[in-house]
């Protein structure tokens, strides 16, 4: 996997972390950038750390399914995507809170998908500290920037960028897929 490919599944996972980060700008009456550093933090930290445990998860039953492991890359990130682009479709109430235990709850569900393509990751050459740091930066800015843009530009493009996120995830996996069978090559 290039870092061109780990920059897109960063960005790409750091949707929904974008999306809630919107939500929470929303729901802040006074704007301070603590609060876009504590959701960049939050979401940066699980986002890195999920895929970790999804890869060696992953690895310790590689050789098992190494026969069929782009069949399951492709439909763990198509599942993935599908899920996006339904959750894309769904109201979010969020609250303002930033406490602790909010904040955890909310990055735990938005990384789970991190979770999921770290065993997608295990099947492929990939290195997980590259990848998981590069995922994880990612999405701390994003998620920054999300809150500071949902404070001023309101509800309008969460959906839309979880949606395309889902999409590409998609087309990530179909990618995956077309290579081991040899259909295309990248």
């Amino acid at each position: 996997m290039s870092i061109v490919e780990i920059v897109l599944l960063a960005t790409v996972l750091a949707m929904d972390a974008f999306a809630v980060s919107v939500c929470k700008g929303i729901s802040v009456k006074e704007l301070k950038i603590g609060h876009g550093i504590t959701c960049g933090l939050y979401f940066g930290i699980f986002q890195a750390l999920m895929p970790i445990i999804g890869y060696f998860a992953g690895k310790s039953f590689t050789d098992l399914i190494s026969d069929y492991d782009h069949w399951i890359a492709f439909a763990l990130l198509a599942f993935i995507g599908i899920s996006m682009i339904r959750e894309s479709r769904d109201e979010k109430e969020v609250s303002a809170d930033f406490g602790f235990k909010g904040m955890i709850i909310m990055a735990l569900a938005t990384s789970i998908d991190a979770l999921a393509v770290g065993v997608t990751l295990a099947f492929l050459d990939v290195n997980i500290a590259l990848a998981s740091s590069i995922i994880g930066i990612i999405t701390a800015i994003i998620s920054c920037v999300g809150v500071m843009l949902g404070n001023l530009i309101g509800k309008r493009y969460g959906k839309v960028s979880e949606m395309i996120g889902g999409i590409i995830l998609i087309v990530l996996g179909l990618k995956i897929l077309l290579e081991h069978l040899g259909i295309i090559a990248f």
